[in-house]
């Protein structure tokens, strides 16, 4: 069976930058474990990259979260240096759910098992797996709870509580 491992928006703004915490940082070795993994078994690894421009604080998301984050182009927006994204696809996206995602999973991988890691687990995680979900009904959908990490540890834990209602696989919690 195809086997494809989502890697949901590990960059630096996220991790260490002007979104970070102790917990994003501390997942990265899980995270860079995780593909390694998934290439050395001949796998899919595709990055999402939360991509926003020079206006964002004038967007509706800028004016519910007034931190300039993940600009193109910038060094917060660039995916840590710390993880092999060789030969692997990224998807930029505009917000948290991303069609491109949907689009490349639903043409490419309709019958393979898919597993999310990154940041964060109680916003873009948990929306691109119910989405995966909502697109691929049958598909096997699983996240790794020690390569996620949310806005905070109670938000982290009640999205995975959320995304086993939804019948996504919750592992390593």
């Amino acid at each position: 069976m195809k086997k494809v491992l989502v890697v949901v928006d590990m960059q630096n703004d996220f991790i260490d930058g002007a979104l970070g915490t102790k917990e994003a940082v501390s997942i990265l070795p899980n995270v860079k474990r995780k593909i390694k993994e998934y290439k050395d078994a001949g796998h899919t690894v595709i990055f999402t990259r939360d991509t926003h421009d020079k206006n964002y604080l004038q967007t509706q998301e800028g004016k519910n979260l007034p931190v300039e984050h993940c600009i193109k182009g910038t060094h917060g927006w660039a995916i840590s240096d710390q993880l092999d994204t060789a030969g692997s696809l990224i998807i930029d996206k505009p917000t948290f759910g991303s069609l491109s995602l949907m689009s490349v999973i639903t043409t490419n991988y309709q019958d393979a098992e898919f597993e999310l890691v990154g940041l964060c687990t109680d916003i873009c995680v948990i929306s691109n797996a119910i989405m995966i979900k909502a697109f691929l009904p049958e598909a096997k959908v699983n996240v790794d709870a020690a390569c996620c990490a949310g806005v905070t540890p109670e938000s982290h834990r009640n999205a995975l509580k959320a995304m086993r209602m939804c019948q996504i696989n919750i592992l390593n919690e």
